[in-house]
């Protein structure tokens, strides 16, 4: 789930800026004027008819602008992640934003690469995935809700598989496919834990065959990181082909292809896999494209969307979801790997609330320097994490009003201490004039060369060796738990020769640990491998830890519940 910055993150009074949150957006909603879209893709050499146009300030990009292969000399990508959040976010989404403002402010030619939000968590906890303040995607709200429909697309593209497939036991056809080792879901783009476990064909022999079955979110569909992988048409429909759905009486793998339904879902998905163009607020191009999330998907934005904004800029900043030992680290084992990627440099997003928690410390002791300096063990684990790819990351500082400029300093100095240039980012407040010290820094780096790409493990080695590898090197780990469960599925797994496909590992965002109240640098525990699930269309492992679920609930105060319509036909509260 993306990142995302709360109502904490105003700034002092200025005299040219609102006191309140609620006053800043609703400032920035009558003093911002947004450009064509025509504009937008002009500033990046993109001409009137590469463009499918949704309104004034909305388009996809039709197949034949989208980039055969990434120069790499051309656009520095710039990867933005962070420490382990707290439940609120730390803005990374906002700071990506921001720093792709301020790149822009200092001459240089940029344009982001995003996921799309979810509406499960903008109905839930964050009422909004589009970053804040001077720095937000722009229509947000068209963004936040519906957009171009590609959330839709792949929810109606998954449940057309499901239902193809239900359909297939019903009328026992050829595949003689047995209900009972049946595991493909249906899916829901809202946050809903009644439908993590359901039955259906209930009511007589017309409504199918009963099973027990369940509904997960929709970022968490396998269809959707597909399309986030696909390099184009021809691919994703070999691996829309190779999703695995269950097994015949004879313990044969049943396959999409095998139930004739890739040419469906692939109709569905025509424009889906289209990269969308939007702005920033001050009017940067932004890719928004694909919205999986971190914690039990691979958390990145599309490979298309990420080679276009890198094809047709010098700077494309892009992101990974959650902290770093989620998203990023999929970044560069599932994503780099698949496609070829390879980052300049990467951003490592910190904040004095995060770093108090981490610190055993809680958001409400400002000035906590005890608090703060225990937690800098967890940013210098995080630290070791990126440098075990070769990268020495640009820390943000990303300033929330609470602090002291006591705090800021003391992270800078500490981040001296391990060798690290840290930048302070206003971005909130200040748009990219609040984002130009990050912006330079990020230059900098660039200026020396990418260290060669590195994985943590080789797809050759045996699942277990992989799950440690990233347990170990990335969140701490000194062993693993796996269940009996898990154990069965690993059999699986080799037997039907999926043994080499990376991992995708499904953990708390919250802690290093599987365990989310285990803050700060959770070293020396065991990681519990509850399950291992089969997406050889995205070409992974999915590895389920702890507790984790792949249909969120809504919190005790969904956002929901502050959500309108005003009777000018605005929406209000997100």
């Amino acid at each position: 789930m993306r990142g995302h910055t709360s109502v904490e993150q105003t700034f002092p009074p200025s005299p040219h800026l609102p006191e309140c949150y609620n006053c800043l957006v609703f400032s920035l909603s009558k003093n911002f004027t947004m450009r064509p879209i025509l504009d937008i893709a002009a500033d990046l050499g993109l001409p009137p008819h590469v463009l499918m146009c949704y309104g004034e300030h909305m388009a996809k990009l039709r197949l034949n602008a989208l980039p055969r292969s990434v120069d790499n000399s051309k656009g520095k990508i710039v990867l933005v992640s962070a420490i382990n959040p707290t439940r609120s976010g730390e803005g990374k989404t906002t700071v990506a934003i921001g720093l792709a403002q301020g790149l822009a402010r200092i001459g240089q030619r940029t344009a982001l690469a995003l996921r799309e939000p979810s509406l499960g968590p903008i109905f839930g906890v964050k009422g909004g995935g589009t970053g804040g303040g001077r720095c937000q995607l722009e229509p947000s709200t068209r963004i936040n809700l519906h957009f171009t429909g590609d959330m839709h697309a792949v929810g109606a593209a998954h449940n057309l598989l499901a239902a193809l497939l239900d359909n297939a036991v019903h009328f026992r056809s050829e595949l003689d496919l047995e209900h009972r080792q049946v595991f493909w879901r249906r899916v829901l783009d809202v946050n809903d834990r009644a439908l993590r476990a359901t039955v259906i064909g209930l009511g007589g022999r017309l409504n199918g065959v009963p099973r027990e079955s369940g509904f997960d979110i929709t970022a968490a569909s396998e269809v959707m990181a597909i399309l986030c992988l696909a390099e184009d048409l021809a691919d994703l429909k070999a691996r829309l082909g190779r999703i695995l759905v269950g097994f015949d009486r004879s313990g044969n793998p049943v396959t999409a292809q095998r139930l004739q339904a890739t040419g469906a879902m692939a109709a569905l998905l025509q424009d889906a896999i289209l990269p969308n163009l939007v702005q920033s607020t001050e009017g940067v191009p932004a890719l928004v494209h694909g919205g999986p999330f971190g914690n039990i998907a691979h958390g990145c934005n599309s490979v298309l969307a990420t080679k276009t904004a890198a094809a047709y800029a010098d700077f494309a900043v892009t992101e990974a979801g959650f902290g770093f030992d989620l998203g990023a680290e999929k970044f560069f084992d599932l994503k780099c790997r698949s496609a070829g990627l390879w980052p300049s440099v990467v951003v490592l997003v910190v904040t004095v609330r995060a770093l108090r928690i981490h610190g055993g410390g809680n958001s409400a002791q400002v000035g906590s320097i005890e608090a703060l300096e225990r937690g800098l063990a967890h940013l210098a684990h995080h630290v070791r994490s990126v440098r075990a790819f070769g990268f020495e990351p640009v820390i943000a500082i990303n300033c929330f009003t609470d602090d002291s400029r006591q705090e800021w300093a003391f992270i800078e100095k500490k981040c001296a201490q391990l060798r690290l240039h840290a930048a302070r980012f206003t971005g909130f407040r200040d748009g990219g004039s609040g984002a130009e010290a990050l912006a330079q820094a990020v230059v900098a780096a660039t200026a020396q060369p990418a260290p060669p790409a590195r994985f943590l493990y080789a797809l050759e080695s045996p699942p277990e060796e992989k799950i440690s590898a990233v347990a170990r090197t990335i969140y701490g780990a000194n062993d693993l738990e796996i269940s009996r469960a898990a154990r069965k599925d690993l059999e699986r797994v080799r037997s039907l020769g999926y043994d080499q496909l990376p991992v995708c590992i499904a953990k708390t965002h919250l802690s290093l640990s599987s365990d989310p109240t285990r803050t700060g640098s959770a070293d020396n525990f065991s990681l519990p491998v509850e399950s291992v699930r089969i997406a050889a269309g995205a070409g992974y492992l999915l590895v389920l830890t702890g507790d984790i679920v792949t249909m969120p609930g809504l919190p005790h105060d969904p956002a929901a519940t502050r959500i309108d319509l005003s009777d000018d036909g605005d929406i209000i509260g997100i």
